[in-house]
């Protein structure tokens, strides 16, 4: 008898430690999210990975000066993928795209001459990632590509609360250059070894400013590449208007993985 007790337990024993949690495939759920400062309604995209309902760190997506786009909304969709719930941010208001690079340039230029506003409305997008139910308010990062990446390093520069910053083909003269101890994210620069748009001057005054301020970044250069290296439609707009732009599959890949060590370091 004593024998067919021992059985039974070991038998129960082992059909427990065989019992796996379910792993759920990841579901990304992509969806509309309109938001407003007190001036400006602004049209967003959030996504996350609907099978999963703990917390996970929050990551802000700013966008080209093309405005908030499918390009935004793809890396928006990749950070959930990774298991991030991630906002694609509307920085023009009212979803607003610009069709021809003086229309680009207006947009960004009244944007970054325009201090509180611009706050403002990172403010808001701010906001309403962290309210989302999945959000883990403690850990929020930031991303953003050319225009994008200026603006998500200003508001690194700036103080903001943010866990880690990752930016893009970004332009380096920036309205907000860091104060000692000001910066707390850690930041992520990511660009073009070939980018006529970023002057070496630019990159010596951008890593002294951090230098002196203290600042945890990393600057990374990739050779041959030029501006907008991370965008597939980037050669198609470089034809269409004569502007020195085109992707880089190994630079886009490279700097997507350096993004991922960033985020695995700050979360």
């Amino acid at each position: 008898m004593l024998g067919v007790f021992m059985m039974a337990c070991t038998s129960n024993k082992k059909e427990s430690e065989s019992e796996e949690p379910e792993v759920m495939p990841v579901n990304v759920m992509g969806e509309v999210t309109s938001y407003a400062t007190d001036s400006t309604d602004m049209v967003g995209y959030m996504a996350f990975d609907a099978n999963d309902s703990t917390k996970r760190p929050g990551i802000l997506v700013v966008h080209e000066w093309w405005g908030h786009n499918e390009y935004s909304r793809m890396r928006t969709d990749m950070l959930a993928e990774l298991g991030y719930v991630a906002l694609a941010v509307d920085m023009y208001g009212d979803g607003k795209q610009a069709a021809h690079p003086e229309e680009a340039g207006e947009f960004a230029g009244m944007v970054m001459s325009n201090l509180d506003e611009a706050t403002s409305r990172f403010d808001a997008a701010l906001a309403t990632l962290k309210s989302h139910p999945n959000v883990d308010a403690e850990n929020i990062g930031a991303i953003g590509y050319c225009f994008g990446g200026s603006v998500v390093l200003s508001m690194a520069n700036a103080g903001y609360d943010l866990d880690a910053v990752a930016a893009f083909h970004a332009g380096l003269r920036l309205p907000i250059m860091p104060d000692s101890g000001a910066v707390k994210a850690k930041v992520l620069v990511a660009n073009g070894g070939a980018d006529p748009f970023i002057a070496e001057q630019h990159i010596i005054d951008y890593k002294a400013a951090m230098d002196a301020a203290g600042a945890e970044y990393k600057y990374v250069s990739y050779d041959s590449a030029v501006h907008a290296f991370t965008s597939k439609g980037a050669d198609s707009l470089g034809t269409k208007f004569s502007l020195p732009l085109a992707y880089d599959a190994e630079a886009d890949s490279a700097s997507w993985e350096e993004m991922k060590a960033l985020f695995s370091e700050a979360f």
